[in-house]
């Protein structure tokens, strides 16, 4: 990655109170469309997006960034697209790795990234393992992820240890659940903005969301950068978070 001159974001960092925000980047093809370039220029563009909003969440003191990169239904696109998505997140973590490591970041990817081509499998586990000791931020890549199979998942390894005589049914509550979902050991979810005007989950972290505040924007992904988070951070700052109390 290259170096870039960083917008001053300091002013939301102390006092925005999120920890984790996860973003459903929407809009890549809709840029390229506007620009009359095919759509594989609108995935590029997004990853520059994804690099700076990266850099920008470390300034502001977030403890994790969950970006929702491919879900487990973008499979029903044009192979063709699948193909230069898988080309463009081989490249991205094959050149930013050793950026994220020097920044102490931890890379993570959630979701069934197992199914994927081996070699592409082993370039990411290879990428985890390389930053797993780091002490800082968590940037985490959902990748053929999709919320309501993470559930069925967590409901099956629950039944394995009932079955098993390990767990009993009655001893299994949110704690329990949250414990098998792939976030179990990031922090709760705050914060979750979804760019390109759609206002859905889209089968995006339906558990982690329960008492998220949810932030739309009409600003395509491509466009999105460190201004556009430093916003939302202060949109959720004046959230009156209430937790089901009053």
């Amino acid at each position: 990655m290259a170096t870039q001159a960083k917008p001053d974001l300091t002013s939301a960092a102390p006092a925005h109170g999120a920890r984790h925000v996860a973003i459903i980047m929407d809009g890549n093809g809709r840029w390229a469309k506007k620009r009359l370039l095919p759509r594989i220029a609108g995935h590029r563009a997004g990853v520059e997006a994804v690099r700076r909003v990266a850099r920008a969440a470390q300034d502001m003191g977030l403890e994790c960034l969950t970006l929702y990169a491919f879900s487990s239904e973008n499979w029903k696109r044009p192979a063709t697209e699948v193909s230069d998505l898988m080309g463009l997140l081989r490249h991205f973590i094959q050149s930013d790795i050793d950026e994220f490591h020097a920044n102490g970041v931890r890379l993570r990817v959630i979701g069934n990234y197992k199914a994927l081509e081996p070699g592409l499998v082993d370039l990411i586990e290879g990428a985890m393992a390389r930053t797993a000791a780091n002490t800082g931020p968590v940037i985490a890549i959902a990748l053929n992820y999709g919320a309501q199979d993470e559930m069925v998942r967590a409901a099956q390894r629950l039944a394995q240890r009932v079955a098993s005589g390990e767990l009993s049914a009655e001893n299994i509550g949110i704690e329990a659940i949250d414990a098998e979902l792939y976030t179990a050991d990031l922090p709760p979810l705050d914060l979750l903005i979804r760019t390109s005007g759609e206002q859905r989950l889209s089968n995006f972290m339906l558990w982690q969301a329960a008492y998220a505040e949810l932030y739309f924007t009409d600003m395509l992904w491509p466009d999105f950068d460190g201004r556009a988070l430093a916003q939302a951070l202060d949109a959720f700052r004046m959230r009156d978070r209430r937790f089901g109390g009053l």
